[in-house]
Order: structure tokens, then C-alpha cells, then sequence
């Protein structure tokens, strides 16, 4: 089965364009590979306050995005050391 993937605005104007060039390579074929056939096969469900969020490991980085039927929606990519604390953040950021 084939998802559609959306993006979150600041994906495409900060997190991408932050990226090193062989990650947003990587990032980019793991999108178009895993996350777009079998998204729940190659992440994993985050816990307590990302709930309903899913990541998916890219080395040292993280795609967290949420799957809704056919459609996965890219909430943020970055490194693992501050990725969740940042997707909280931008959740908050987008329910006010």
C-alpha cells in the first residue's frame, strides 16, 4: 500500500534545509522506500506526550510523523539528542 506523505511547513524551511547533505539524501530514500509502503513495519509508536507519533531512525536522525489512514503527515526530522524535545514543542506551537 502506497501512503501520501505531507510535510509540516517548517520541515521544508528549517529541519531539510539544516540537514548535511548525505543525511538529506538518506532522509529523502527512506521516505520515498520505508516510510511511504510500510511506515508501521519500519518505526516505532512514541510514548506519554507523543502519543500517536511514530519515529523513524535515520542514523543519528529521527523523522517523528503521524500516520492517519493513507496519509502520513511529517511533524519534524532531526538529530536524536533534541528531536523529541523540539516535536513537543512545535506540537504545542500548532494547537494554539
Amino acid at each position: 500500500m502506497n501512503y501520501t506523505v505531507e510535510y509540516h511547513i517548517l520541515v521544508q524551511k528549517k529541519d531539510i534545509p539544516g540537514l548535511p547533505k548525505t543525511i538529506k539524501d538518506l532522509v529523502k530514500s527512506r521516505i520515498e522506500g520505508r516510510l511511504s509502503t510500510y511506515p508501521d513495519l519500519y518505526s516505532k509508536p512514541l510514548r506519554k506526550l507523543l502519543k500517536n507519533y511514530r519515529s523513524l531512525r535515520v542514523g543519528d536522525y529521527r523523522i517523528i510523523f503521524k500516520m492517519t489512514g493513507v496519509k502520513i503527515r511529517i511533524l519534524m526530522i532531526g538529530h536524536r539528542e533534541d528531536v523529541y524535545e523540539k516535536a513537543l514543542e512545535r506540537i504545542q506551537y500548532i494547537t494554539l
